[in-house]
């Protein structure tokens, strides 16, 4: 059964020669990465299919596709669906805002503390805990330049959460952040990144164990000193009423608006000096 499904951009990522695009059903609050069976050996989409109007889905943009209600998992991605013949529209647009409340607080990014994850680890799992897209509030991003051996730059990112979560020397498979990065900008330190695991591979033929699931930096969204305070009260369960207490208590104002900068970060300041609770 297919229909046209609704998600907010969260994923426009490289994936061998074509694209993966994914992102959350604003209804159900669920991942979607629709898969093109163009590609069927990893799903990639094509551009025949992913443009509007000529242009890439960009990041937050709300997206009509229209999808089967299921689709080929390659052993372990639940979140796939095949893509069916139709148009893709753009719908609208959120604010980074509106998706931090997508950024669970799981004990680890992806089921572990290490840069992959193997197919049987996930298969073991209940299918409802099984996932291969996150969306996580770093409070710091570190970025570097690595030679690969064609010759060329690949880009890296270290994520750090504020749960102490530590994920270092990811790939970046964003091509508008190496857009950024190769023209000598950075990223603000704080951000939700989208982390995405990627296909079964060994990166070399001394490998030993089970084929690993790389972790991968599939999108990267800068967040302001405002949206950093929602992230950080998501991260404390506090409700907008508390923030609203405290806003009045020691400022005097009800809003983050009314906040003059400095008043700004002070408030961000102390609310991530609160403990995990």
């Amino acid at each position: 059964m297919s229909s046209v499904t609704r998600i907010i951009c969260l994923a426009n990522s490289r994936k061998y020669k074509e694209r993966c695009i994914a992102g959350i059903n604003p209804k159900t609050g669920q991942w979607i990465r629709p898969i093109s069976r163009n590609n069927p050996n990893n799903g990639g989409v094509p551009e025949s299919v992913r443009l509007i109007e000529g242009n890439e889905p960009a990041l937050l943009e709300l997206l009509e596709i229209p999808l089967e209600n299921e689709g080929a998992d390659f052993g372990f991605a639940l979140e796939n669906q095949w893509i069916v013949p139709g148009v893709w529209r753009k719908v609208g647009k959120v604010k980074p805002s509106d998706v931090i409340r997508y950024c669970i607080n799981y004990p680890y990014i992806l089921h572990n503390p290490y840069k992959y994850v193997s197919v049987p680890f996930i298969q073991k799992m209940p299918k409802q805990e099984r996932r291969t897209l996150q969306l996580v509030y770093a409070r710091k991003l570190l970025l570097k330049a690595e030679s690969n051996t064609k010759g060329g730059i690949t880009w890296k990112g270290t994520i750090k959460t504020a749960n102490g979560q530590y994920l270092s020397d990811i790939p970046i498979t964003d091509p508008e952040l190496e857009k950024k990065l190769t023209s000598g900008s950075q990223p603000q330190d704080a951000c939700l990144v989208t982390v995405s695991l990627g296909l079964p591979h060994k990166p070399h033929d001394r490998w030993e164990g089970d084929d690993p699931c790389w972790k991968l930096i599939a999108r990267v969204i800068e967040l302001t000193e405002a949206d950093q305070i929602l992230a950080e009260m998501q991260r404390l369960n506090w409700s907008i009423d508390r923030g609203r207490e405290y806003l009045w208590r020691n400022f005097k104002v009800r809003s983050r608006s009314e906040l003059s900068s400095t008043e700004l970060t002070s408030f961000l300041n102390y609310l991530k000096s609160l403990p995990q609770p």
